[in-house]
């Protein structure tokens, strides 16, 4: 599943970061790592993973972008709409955000702070 607002966090990263996704695995093609150009680190995870591998319910499949966060942020999003605990992460420094469920907005800014985070 390749959404309208996938592309445009893409776009984003492109722009602001020269970085472009990456496809690593052949058994999971629509998951895409976001790496720093300078040194490989990676600042977000895109994927696209069943409903209830997350903990919520229905048989839908779920459009979610792990970021790196401190642990701070983390427990003050965590229990908001849209955020979920990390997917296949450190739940303690990462966190899952349901794409479709944050806005453009808040959702640059919490991948500039992974960027940020990432980035020694």
């Amino acid at each position: 599943m390749i959404t309208i607002k996938r592309e445009t966090i893409f776009q984003y990263v492109a722009d602001k970061y020269q970085a472009e996704p990456q496809y690593l695995w052949q058994k999971y093609p629509t998951y895409a790592v976001l790496r720093h150009p300078s040194n490989n680190k990676w600042f977000a995870l895109m994927m696209t993973v069943p409903a209830e591998n997350l903990g919520l319910s229905g048989d839908k499949q779920v459009e979610v972008m792990d970021i790196k966060l401190d642990p701070e942020n983390i427990e003050l999003l965590q229990n908001q709409k849209g955020f979920l605990p990390a997917y296949h992460m450190n739940k303690s420094h990462w966190l899952s955000i349901e794409i479709d469920q944050v806005d453009d907005e808040q959702t640059y800014k919490l991948l500039d702070n992974s960027f940020d985070l990432t980035s020694d």
